[in-house]
């Protein structure tokens, strides 16, 4: 009787295919990882906001714009940065009112202006909007959490919070239909007040 080894089943040709079928295995997730890694949706980046103390984490480069806005007891420049990957849109948002007198009128209108362009009928005081929200060097921030409509009418889901410096006042969210949770909590929390 022929041992088994002798009838092919364990020769060259079996040996060959397995050598093969591991090959596939290892190095197909190898290449996957490391093509996935030259391209990732979130490349994170530390991002300095020009004229402010607030740095932020911004999970791709962002674009700048200004324009001026009514904002509290009158029109001040708002200056914007965002930038959107993965389906989800990363906003910072700041201005200057001038006096720190002037911060809670200003953050109030904003966040009213907010709730009335994703066409949300509640108020901002709404206890069903609030979210308990605390950021690292940022000792008074107020976070809204809602859902609305863009301005193509298509539903949205928004986390922003408001906060100040001196007379700066500052507005950080995230928009999207279904925004990447651990990619919103990385962002907020890469939200910090530096010293100049």
């Amino acid at each position: 009787m022929t041992p088994i080894i002798d009838r092919g089943l364990w020769g060259p040709k079996l040996w060959g295919d397995m050598r093969v079928a591991v090959t596939i295995r290892v190095v197909l997730p190898v290449l996957a990882l490391a093509f996935g890694a030259c391209s990732p949706t979130f490349n994170w980046r530390d991002w300095p906001l020009e004229g402010t103390p607030l740095r932020a984490t911004m999970p791709c480069k962002p674009e700048s714009a200004s324009r001026e806005v009514p904002l509290g007891s009158g029109p001040v420049v708002l200056h914007m940065a965002s930038c959107e990957t993965g389906g989800t849109r990363f906003a910072l948002a700041w201005a200057d009112v001038g006096a720190v007198a002037q911060v809670p009128q200003a953050l109030s209108a904003w966040r009213a202006a907010s709730l009335q362009s994703l066409r949300v009928a509640a108020q901002p005081g709404d206890p069903a909007l609030v979210w308990s929200v605390r950021l690292p060097g940022i000792p008074e921030a107020t976070g809204l959490r809602l859902q609305g409509r863009d301005h193509l009418g298509q539903p949205v889901q928004a986390s922003q919070v408001y906060f100040a410096k001196g007379a700066l006042v500052f507005q950080a969210a995230v928009y999207g239909e279904r925004p990447d949770e651990e990619a919103s909590e990385a962002f907020f929390g890469g939200l910090r007040l530096v010293q100049p």
